[in-house]
């Protein structure tokens, strides 16, 4: 006799209003977890299990904070609408959480400049050297020199002596600059010789999480490039004997690494740093320029 075959069972699954219900809120408010979810629509009439809030999320790729966050920022770019309190300050905390743990936005060159010093080691003959390092987060241009201390004077001798020249040269104005929270880049503003620069220049400071140095991840993977394919094969192919030499060869080296070498980056993609740089100018313009004309003209 043949046997009967039971049909598989289909999970219950939410009304279609009271799923809308869960994306709604979760659209309003994208940082509240499943069981404050239940909780609150329950208070508003709303009878649904933290379960059938995760098993909603997990329909719409919403189950990690990160993603709801990410259907927030879509959503206020894609319409006109004016957001709620809530909707901003959700916003606002993503961005300064994806910045502390180095993950930027960099929209056009100039948006932000990460800066770090490392400490290179010392050389027989000349004593402790230093290098201070910046990167523009969006083309990965990079920029370095060399000193004999570790100072707010001489990390804002790099910015004054070699970046901003460059984005002078281009018309471009660095935004704000990234930095740890390092006693030769921290400080008071109205005395201390780095932040009074930065000021001066109209330059916004972010610094990264407090003993999280690897969080400011472009330069630090600028310094290790520059560790790797520079100080590492010129120490055993030469013998310095001052600061200078070697600075003139961190310049070369430098040199070739923005207009030769190719940078895997999220903006570079292949290219090398000076051609994203270029690239770039464009959307420098349509950020800068004609954001501030719409400002401007509401």
């Amino acid at each position: 006799m043949e046997k009967s075959r039971r049909m598989p069972r289909i999970g219950n699954r939410v009304a279609p209003e009271i799923e809308q219900k869960v994306l709604d809120y979760s659209l309003q408010f994208p940082t509240h977890g499943q069981t404050r979810v239940a909780n609150e629509l329950k208070k508003a009439g709303i009878q649904i299990s933290a379960g059938g809030i995760r098993s909603i999320w997990q329909r719409h790729d919403l189950t990690v904070r990160s993603q709801r966050l990410k259907r927030l920022e879509k959503w206020a770019a894609e319409n006109t609408e004016v957001l709620t309190e809530s909707q901003v300050q959700a916003l606002e905390a993503a961005k300064e959480e994806k910045e502390s743990y180095g993950e930027v936005e960099s929209p056009h060159p100039g948006f932000l400049l990460a800066q770090d010093t490392c400490y290179v080691g010392t050389i027989k003959g000349i004593g402790r050297i230093y290098q201070q390092t910046a990167i523009d987060t969006h083309s990965n241009v990079g920029f370095a020199k060399v000193y004999r201390e570790k100072t707010a004077l001489t990390a804002a001798d790099l910015l004054n002596d070699k970046v901003l020249p460059f984005f002078d040269g281009h018309s471009i104005r660095v935004h704000r600059v990234l930095t740890d929270n390092g006693p030769e880049l921290c400080g008071r503003q109205d005395s201390h010789p780095y932040e009074l620069f930065l000021h001066l220049n109209e330059i916004e400071h972010t610094r990264t999480r407090v003993r999280r140095p690897q969080t400011n991840g472009a330069v630090e993977r600028l310094h290790q490039t520059i560790q790797d394919e520079y100080y590492q094969v010129a120490f055993r192919k030469k013998l310095y004997h001052t600061i200078e030499e070697i600075q003139a060869d961190l310049y070369a080296f430098m040199e070739q690494y923005n207009t030769e070498r190719t940078n895997q980056g999220r903006y570079c993609q292949g290219r090398t740093p000076l051609q994203a740089f270029m690239d770039g100018l464009n959307l420098y313009q349509r950020h800068v320029y004609e954001g501030l004309e719409t400002d401007e003209a509401a």
